[in-house]
């Protein structure tokens, strides 16, 4: 299969590395990462190969994203907007203007997928309590 965009493992490797490194010093979401990942290596791995399967349809990850994010249980709606303004300035410094577009319309759709399923399951959040008058 040919890549959704052009770009090289090592660069995929190098994006990721990057992004989390900002991730740990993130005000918002250095916490929340910190609570779930107790090693970062394996991390950076695991979601690299996520993005080579989801960009040069690699077959080298079998997670379920959506899963992962439901059960972390501290997941917000809110936080996706963070991470997506962190990622795409991530992508915006290490890569050239073409892949980092085509890779941020990519990450875009796949955090508002995201972000919804986080939503579906917490109205509350979303959406605040019902109004019964």
């Amino acid at each position: 299969m040919i890549a959704r965009f052009e770009i090289s493992s090592e660069q995929i490797d190098c994006v990721v590395a990057v992004f989390y490194g900002a991730v740990r010093r993130h005000e918002v979401l250095g916490p929340v990462f910190a609570a779930h990942v107790t090693d970062w290596t394996g991390h950076e791995a695991k979601i690299a190969r996520f993005w080579k399967r989801a960009i040069l349809y690699q077959p080298v990850y079998d997670g379920n994203p959506m899963r992962a994010h439901l059960q972390a249980g501290d997941v917000m709606p809110e936080h996706f907007s963070h991470w997506l303004a962190l990622f795409d300035d991530t992508l915006r410094r290490t890569l050239k203007p073409e892949p980092a577009a085509a890779w941020s319309a990519l990450a875009h759709r796949i955090g508002r997928g995201l972000r919804m399923g986080v939503e579906d399951i917490r109205p509350e959040v979303a959406f605040g309590p019902p109004i019964l008058r």
